[in-house]
């Protein structure tokens, strides 16, 4: 009994950080909408996927270090007020650089997991080594498109120097988040629950939220040294 209580609360709690990311999401979105559109167009993008992922931490980072003016008021300051946003502390673009990384990797992960439902790949006799290898392929995929669209108008760079310039900034940072979702989700998969969870499943995707979190803290010291090193651009 103490268990089937423990597993009721345990899909509660799922629906409730689910519907809250996704109100989450929604105002980030509508914010968005009505005026206070990012400078780089990709991280109109980037924020609402955090948003859906981390909640109200990713709301909080939105609306304190990435929401812009609204354009009137932007063009109102000029071409200089259209480009620059506050100072803000080194932490903090770390904290924007890894949610750029990660926004690709939850994107790829969502539609890997989704492909997996529908074609399961086996590995060492488990499905879940399979869907590693279609997340790592999806999530590798998006990251290295985000960095590009975001290297090349900041860089000026040829699109074959932007593409190589993509590849040194995200391989890492996307390989240092997703080994720290693997090892929750393994950690899922053999020790909490010893079985797959149904990936249509709130309980699931409440525990990719979680992977998510934990591939934001291992990618978190990695995206630093990208940044003071200059691989990485700052934003």
């Amino acid at each position: 009994m103490f268990a089937n209580v423990m597993a009721t609360d345990l899909v509660t709690a799922a629906w409730i950080s689910l519907a809250a990311a996704v109100a989450c999401c929604g105002v980030v979105v509508i914010d968005l909408l009505i005026g206070h559109r990012q400078k780089m167009w990709v991280m109109n993008v980037v924020w609402p996927v955090t948003a859906l992922w981390a909640g109200p931490l990713g709301l909080w980072g939105y609306w304190r270090y990435g929401r812009m003016p609204q354009r009137g008021r932007r063009d109102a300051d000029g071409p200089s007020g259209h480009s620059r946003q506050p100072d803000q502390p080194f932490w903090a673009l770390v904290m924007k650089a890894t949610t750029h990384c990660g926004s690709g990797c939850a994107l790829g992960d969502l539609a890997a997991e989704s492909f997996a439902a529908a074609v399961p790949l086996t590995i060492l006799g488990q499905t879940l080594f399979g869907a590693w290898i279609y997340d790592y392929v999806a999530a590798y995929l998006l990251g290295i498109a985000f960095q590009y669209y975001t290297i090349k108008p900041m860089r000026q760079l040829s699109w074959k120097a932007s593409l190589v310039a993509a590849v040194k900034a995200d391989t890492l940072s996307l390989t240092a988040w997703q080994l720290g979702m693997y090892g929750w989700m393994a950690v899922v998969r053999f020790t909490l629950f010893g079985r797959d969870l149904p990936k249509g499943s709130p309980l699931f995707w409440f525990m990719m939220q979680i992977a998510m979190v934990l591939g934001f803290a291992t990618a978190y010291p990695v995206n630093w040294w990208l940044l003071r090193v200059g691989i990485k651009e700052k934003m």
